[in-house]
């Protein structure tokens, strides 16, 4: 791939403009708003001038209730050898391209995909170029795609460093409503609970809170674009979700009971929701998307001060210990935080006893 175009200049599509130019492909830049085009341009995604004839590669980054239509515009107009979208649905466009009735030949030079990536902020200015990096990037070709485009699309992936994952589109559809679309909208339900709490109970957030409502902050109207084009499978999971409150729901009640026995059924049911969700926990993929693994967790109490993980970074790197991962929890009124380090086991009381050594306080 020498040249590619990008047909939408928000979050994916500018930093998978990003990727491509940092490793020397010639990227054209278009968009609806030619603003936002040029702010792109600007951060060195590409160029916002038209190309002079067919690009290898076009990328329509457009909402997925558009790409339909900006695809067959592309495509009807020779614009590049092979053509992909990125929209987070692939089913649906793939229906209302087929319903446009282009030429099969044209069809046939069409691979969908979707890169498992993002951010809770939209537009350019959001983008960088390592957004793909280690992540999945779903590609779905059907028995007419080109061997080419199923190739560049394939290259593409390479040059963003993602993991190219091949599936069925409705499959595909399914599946991102069951990991994103479905856990976004009870997000949003969980923190919809906080706009109007009294402000004690707000300070008293932690980070289980922060972790359940972060991906709350995303643009509602992006949101809108997605779910639109993806209802059904969202809807059949919350409905599941919804059965599952109304159980836990009688359970509690059954807990503030008189009777032992309904007690005792409260309590088995509500056990029985949490184990199920210890069970679906697990599965979640770990560190390189492997299964995942039980770290030992070390605390360590900082200041709020410049470079502070830094030198606990360097002091565990001193001790020969791996850092796995790491979270941090903010003190509630302080200048203070806690960073939890997550390491294997048996390196933990070594990382302990280094840290101690080098003046850090250390909680259990």
């Amino acid at each position: 791939m020498r040249t590619a175009l990008v047909i939408g200049t928000g979050l994916i599509g500018t930093s998978a403009a990003l990727a491509l130019a940092g490793r020397g492909v010639t990227v054209h830049l278009a968009d609806h708003d030619p603003e936002q085009a040029r702010t792109a341009a600007a951060l060195g995604a590409g160029s916002a001038e038209a190309p002079d004839g067919p690009v290898d590669l076009a990328i329509v980054a457009a909402p997925p209730a558009h790409v339909a239509r900006v695809l067959a515009d592309a495509m009807e107009r020779g614009a590049a050898r092979g053509y992909l979208d990125v929209a987070s649905v692939k089913g649906g466009p793939r229906r209302e391209l087929e319903a446009l009735g282009l030429d099969p030949s044209l069809m046939s030079g069409y691979i969908g995909t979707h890169p498992m990536s993002g951010r809770e902020k939209s537009g350019p200015l959001a983008a960088t170029a390592d957004l793909f990096e280690g992540r999945p990037w779903v590609l779905t070709p059907t028995r007419d795609t080109d061997t080419e485009v199923l190739n560049l699309a394939l290259e593409l992936v390479s040059l963003c460093r993602a993991v190219p994952v091949v599936m069925d589109a409705d499959a595909h559809d399914r599946a991102v409503a069951l990991v994103s679309h479905m856990p976004h909208l009870v997000s949003s339900m969980v923190a919809a609970r906080l706009e109007h709490a009294e402000e004690a109970a707000v300070r008293l957030c932690g980070q289980g809170i922060r972790d359940v409502t972060r991906i709350a902050a995303s643009d509602p109207g992006m949101w809108i674009d997605i779910l639109s084009a993806n209802p059904g499978p969202v809807a059949d999971l919350l409905s599941d979700v919804a059965s599952d409150l109304d159980e836990t729901v009688q359970a509690l009640r059954a807990l503030q009971s008189s009777d032992e026995a309904k007690r005792s059924e409260g309590s088995t049911g509500i056990e029985d929701m949490l184990r199920r969700g210890n069970a679906g926990q697990v599965r979640v993929p770990g560190k390189h998307g492997s299964a995942p693994r039980a770290y030992e967790t070390v605390v360590v109490l900082i200041d709020d001060q410049p470079g502070q993980l830094a030198r606990i970074f360097a002091d565990a790197g001193r001790a020969g210990v791996n850092i796995e991962d790491v979270r941090i929890e903010h003190a509630t009124g302080q200048q203070a935080g806690l960073v939890q380090l997550m390491v294997e086991p048996k390196a933990a009381a070594a990382l302990r006893e280094a840290l101690r050594e080098r003046g850090w306080a250390l909680r259990q």
